[in-house]
């Protein structure tokens, strides 16, 4: 009995293009991002790319940075209250 291997290749098919959707709305002219790290190892090196790539694309007036005291637990009232009087979006990671 012989085995013969199975390739799958996970290709989408190419978009079809009926017209144009309903548009996006479009971003305040810069925002101001907030940042909230987990507390997980490397998550402080992932969340400094993602402000790099996000600055590469919109206009960022401010960035703040938050840290949650533990990975574990939710992020504590006090940094979701200053998140959201603070910033106008908010970009979290976790890593290892």
């Amino acid at each position: 009995m012989s085995q013969s291997a199975v390739f799958v290749i996970p290709e989408a098919p190419a978009p079809v293009q009926v017209g144009e959707g309903p548009q996006a709305k479009k971003p305040p002219r810069q925002i101001r991002l907030g940042i909230l790290d987990n507390s997980k190892g490397n998550a402080d090196h992932l969340l400094a790319m993602i402000v790099e790539m996000v600055k590469a694309e919109v206009q960022v007036a401010s960035v703040l940075s938050l840290r949650k005291p533990t990975a574990g637990l939710p992020a504590p009232a006090e940094i979701l209250d200053q998140l959201t009087r603070e910033v106008d979006c908010v970009v979290t990671a976790m890593a290892d």
